[in-house]
């Protein structure tokens, strides 16, 4: 006499013949029925949402109306900054001696020298020389050069062919393109030639080392760029931040600089109506908060232009010109989601072993790859839901509370939102698949939980608060913490100084690449899990 063993969640399904649906259905039926595995689900998606908010708002933003006006905070003291042409916020700030181009034309220069000055952390009393405190050093983006512009209202659409302080010659159009042209610093010695060219919408960049022999960096299509224009000479530099590395991590100081360039052999060609040069601060009067201080000079044989401030997109973080933070800043308390996420996650298939259940399963389903794939994709679906609205609430309740406070949130745009809020949930997925595999590799509850916790979650937490810039990057390229990267909402422009910080929301690899990276980690845990359950006794 045989015995007729059911198939869960299907009475009259013979051994051997269950489908993946009804293995599906049956791995359902155990998640749900543990009633802890559930509760845990809802306190992962509080802890997220209540972290999340906390740290959103858990600010203090105060400012002063004027040298004797009131001190206010929240929203009152929000920065506001020009929005560019693709619709991110810049700031535009530099010292310009222009004059106006009418159709198409060129400018040629010879860049002699570029200095900077540069703080060292500390404020000026007011009335105080803005270069008080400055010292002679090298600020890497300081830049100086040639530059074309449809007006000199902040965030305008522009082309620049330029020098820097330690990236050589770029150009650069419209804030956040960027190419790279001769390397090397300016010095007397090694002085570089620059042109820009107007042709309809068309600029284009070049440089060269003798004046003779020209190389095209790039070009440039400005959209609607109107039939008159602003061109010349430009000088600008950002605040200039320092970053001391610890056990603990990096501490950063921030100060203002400032940028002087010679230009000389200047030559003009086109329709130049001024026939002189005209000195005009653009943005917070061509300088970066502390400073103030921008000029030109012209003599029968060069003209020198000196400015502090930018032309650069806005990026969250130390060198940041204000209070300013990112739309996922609510989701900084998704780690504490996930390691309860990751914990039912693995005892999803430990506990089976535990209680000597894995038996009846495997009797009831003899594909053992098959009850592996069923049990990460509920395991996985759950994470996905529970992300997914962790994800929802922490962005409805925090953004709201960091504007009141006064932070300005860093625009972006709806698809970028969407990628963010529905690629935190894949992660979460995607980690709890990965978790699953860890528990049907290790069997036992405990190695399993502290496997996954180790593997997925610390290293995020330790490149966040613990290692310095170098070891966390790396941490954040190749362990399964890269995932996180898919809720970096601005990039990681190369123009803009800014330390790769999981603490700061920026990662070393892009959004999707680091997904990859957890994915690829899942998949070959998974693909372990699938060799040993089928080689293993239940």
């Amino acid at each position: 006499m045989s015995t007729r063993v059911m198939a869960p969640g299907r009475p009259d399904l013979r051994p051997g013949r269950v489908s993946f649906a009804h293995a599906l259905r049956a791995e359902w039926i155990k998640f749900r029925t543990v009633r802890g595995w559930v509760i845990a689900m809802f306190v992962a998606v509080l802890f997220t949402v209540f972290l999340g908010v906390f740290a959103a708002g858990n600010v203090s933003i105060g400012c002063q109306s004027g040298p004797n006006g009131p001190v206010l905070t929240g929203k009152a003291c929000t920065p506001h900054f020009p929005i560019g042409p693709d619709g991110e916020a810049v700031t535009d700030s530099y010292y310009f001696a222009r004059q106006t181009l009418t159709g198409n034309g060129s400018m040629t220069v010879r860049v002699s020298s570029l200095t900077s000055l540069r703080g060292q952390g500390k404020g000026q009393a007011p009335g105080q020389n803005p270069l008080a405190g400055m010292a002679k050093g090298e600020v890497p983006w300081a830049k100086a050069g040639l530059i074309l512009t449809d007006s000199t209202r902040p965030g305008s659409a522009y082309a620049a062919i330029m020098v820097t302080g330690g990236h050589g010659v770029r150009m650069q159009y419209n804030y956040t393109h960027d190419a790279a042209g001769l390397p090397g610093r300016v010095t007397a010695r090694s002085p570089r030639w620059l042109r820009l060219t107007r042709s309809g919408d068309v600029i284009t960049g070049y440089d060269s080392v003798d004046g003779t022999h020209w190389t095209q960096v790039s070009s440039a299509r400005l959209v609607s760029l109107p039939h008159t224009v602003q061109a010349g000479m430009f000088a600008t530099s950002p605040i200039y931040t320092t970053v001391s590395s610890g056990f603990l991590g990096s501490t950063g100081r921030s100060g203002p600089s400032q940028s002087t360039a010679v230009f000389d052999d200047v030559s003009l060609r086109g329709n130049w109506p001024d026939k002189a040069w005209t000195g005009t601060s653009v943005g917070n009067g061509a300088a970066s908060p502390g400073t103030g201080y921008g000029y030109y000079h012209a003599s029968r044989t060069a003209v020198t232009v000196s400015g502090s401030g930018d032309i650069a997109p806005v990026s969250a973080g130390s060198s940041a010109p204000g209070p300013v933070s990112v739309f996922e800043q609510p989701l900084s308390g998704l780690f504490a989601g996930m390691i309860a996420i990751v914990v039912v996650a693995a005892m999803f298939f430990t506990v089976e072993y535990r209680r000597g259940l894995i038996r009846t399963t495997l009797t009831a389903s003899p594909r053992r790859g098959q009850v592996l794939v069923a049990k990460a994709a509920v395991a996985s679906a759950v994470a996905f839901v529970a992300g997914l609205a962790a994800s929802i609430l922490a962005i409805a309740f925090g953004l709201p509370r960091q504007r009141n406070q006064g932070t300005y949130v860093l625009p972006i745009s709806m698809l970028t939102e969407v990628r963010v809020i529905v690629g935190t949930a894949a992660m979460v997925a995607v980690a709890a698949v990965m978790a699953v595999a860890i528990g049907a590799i290790l069997r036992r509850s405990a190695a399993a939980v502290t496997t996954a916790i180790v593997v997925i979650v610390l290293p995020f937490l330790l490149a966040a608060t613990v290692l310095q810039a170098g070891a966390g990057t790396w941490l954040l390229r190749l362990t399964p913490a890269a995932g996180f990267a898919i809720e970096q909402s601005i990039p990681n422009y190369p123009q803009v100084d800014s330390v790769v910080s999981a603490a700061q929301g920026t990662y070393p690899l892009s959004p999707w690449a680091g997904l990859g990276v957890l994915c690829a980690w899942a998949a070959a845990a998974l693909a372990l899990a699938y060799v040993l359950l089928r080689r293993r006794d239940a």
